[in-house]
């Protein structure tokens, strides 16, 4: 029993140890300015958002599976928060300008949520958002306008300030994403 409780103590001093460590090395912001068209072909900068929480997820209409499936799991987590989930504006940013014009980008959103702002732009426009929020994006080979993307997936919740409050793994449930949510917003 001695060398168990032993090895235990020695398991959980050396995690200690690794956290504080993680905790105290520097880690490059997430986030930032950016300047994008939302679906109705207007410019919209993280300053339309001042005062609001915003929950941000980059992907692209053509998907044929995660980004779907995490647009839709994010309006049924909202819907589920109420008056709760209203505080928080759910954005859709396109990693592929060449399809996702301002038209296809609404049309895409609307699907899951009159509640979600579409944003899309230019290459040049979405380079630095991505940057910012540490996404990549690749395209992968297909025949013409049928290719993929490859890109990372998180949701970033954002407070009214346009700083990082957490992420949110996009494989997360509804619930999941409810639970999270209560967790990172503060008590209205």
């Amino acid at each position: 029993m001695l060398p168990v409780l032993g090895a235990v103590l020695v398991l959980l001093a050396g995690a200690a140890g690794l956290r504080a460590v993680l905790v105290s090395q520097h880690h490059a912001p997430i986030g930032g300015d950016y300047t994008l068209i939302d679906g109705y072909g207007k410019t919209r900068t993280q300053a339309d958002f001042y005062g609001h929480f915003t929950l941000l997820y980059f992907g692209y209409t053509h998907c044929v599976d995660v980004c779907p499936l995490t647009l839709a799991t994010v309006s049924a987590a909202l819907d589920e928060l109420g008056a709760q989930g209203g505080r928080v504006t759910p954005v859709f940013i396109s990693v592929d300008p060449e399809r996702d014009t301002p038209e296809v980008i609404q049309n895409y959103v609307q699907r899951f949520s009159p509640r979600i702002v579409g944003l899309t732009g230019s290459e040049a426009q979405l380079q630095p958002v991505m940057k910012a929020f540490h996404v990549s994006a690749r395209h992968r080979s297909g025949d013409g306008a049928g290719y993929l993307v490859d890109h990372s997936s998180l949701l970033y919740l954002m407070d009214g300030q346009n700083h990082l409050v957490g992420m949110i793994p996009v494989d997360s449930s509804a619930h999941q994403i409810v639970a999270d949510l209560k967790r990172l917003l503060p008590p209205s």
